[in-house]
């Protein structure tokens, strides 16, 4: 299927008009100084990172094989290089990209 030039356009600008609208809401809601909104918001922002980390944990870990081998090896000593990196350094995306690497040469070169 062929897709001409406006329909294209049309696509880019109801994404871009819908991304700009969702990035401004906040700040539009949030214009009139409204207290209870005001706490409600710094309120999520302290406690949904660790809930989006442990969900995504718990995804990540879901499909795990306890019954056949490597019984999950790889994918607890990476969440262990995730938790020493954070803990050492408490920098989330080394911790991050350095638990994703290590997992990665566990699974491409460890666990074959």
């Amino acid at each position: 299927m062929k897709i001409n030039f406006w329909y294209s356009l049309s696509i880019i600008l109801a994404v871009g008009v819908t991304s700009y609208f969702l990035r401004a809401f906040p700040f539009i809601v949030l214009s009139k100084r409204n207290k209870t909104i005001e706490n409600f918001m710094m309120y999520l922002g302290k406690v949904l990172p660790p809930a989006v980390i442990g969900i995504l944990i718990l995804f990540c870990l879901k499909d795990i094989k306890f019954t056949v081998a490597p019984y999950g090896t790889p994918e607890f000593l990476a969440v262990i290089m995730v938790v020493i990196l954070h803990v050492w350094k408490r920098q989330t995306l080394m911790s991050i990209l350095g638990g994703t690497i290590f997992y990665m040469i566990l699974l491409q070169k460890v666990f074959v």
